[in-house]
C-alpha cells in the first residue's frame, strides 16, 4: 500500500490540516485504521488527532481517493467533528460477540404453547 498526497491545505480558524490523499493498493482495498497509521506515520501526527472523513474506491481500479484532517488538539476534533465521523474513526475493540443459537426443531416440539381458558 502507498499513499500520495495530493493536497495538503492549512486551515488555521478550525486549528487542523486538511489532507487530500489517493491510495494505491493491490487486492482488497485498505481499512481505515491501516490508511489512518500510515498518514500519521508519514505527517508525524498521533494518530487519535487523525480523522479520516471519506474514502472512495473506484470499480476495477486499484486506487482509494480520500480526505482527511489532522487536529491540533483531541479536544479540538471532538468539539468540530460530527459524531458518526468520530465513531468511525475510533479504534476497534477486541470484543467478540457469540451467535445467537438458533433454535432447533426439535426444541420448539418438545415445548409447545397451550393456552386454557377457563369458563
Amino acid at each position: 500500500m502507498e499513499i500520495k498526497v495530493i493536497e495538503k491545505r492549512t486551515n488555521p480558524l478550525l486549528k487542523r490540516w486538511e489532507i487530500r490523499f489517493k491510495v494505491s493498493h493491490e487486492g482488497a482495498t485498505p481499512s481505515r485504521e491501516e490508511v489512518k497509521n500510515k498518514l500519521a506515520a508519514m505527517l508525524n501526527a498521533k494518530k487519535e488527532l487523525v480523522i479520516i472523513e471519506r474514502m472512495r474506491s473506484e470499480y476495477g481500479k486499484r486506487e482509494t481517493y480520500g480526505y482527511a484532517k489532522i487536529y491540533k488538539s483531541e479536544r479540538r476534533a471532538r468539539e468540530i467533528e460530527r459524531a458518526h465521523i468520530i465513531q468511525r474513526n475510533a479504534p476497534k475493540t477486541e470484543v467478540e460477540e457469540k451467535p445467537k443459537e438458533k433454535a432447533s426443531k426439535e426444541d420448539v416440539r418438545a415445548k409447545p404453547e397451550t393456552k386454557s381458558e377457563e369458563g
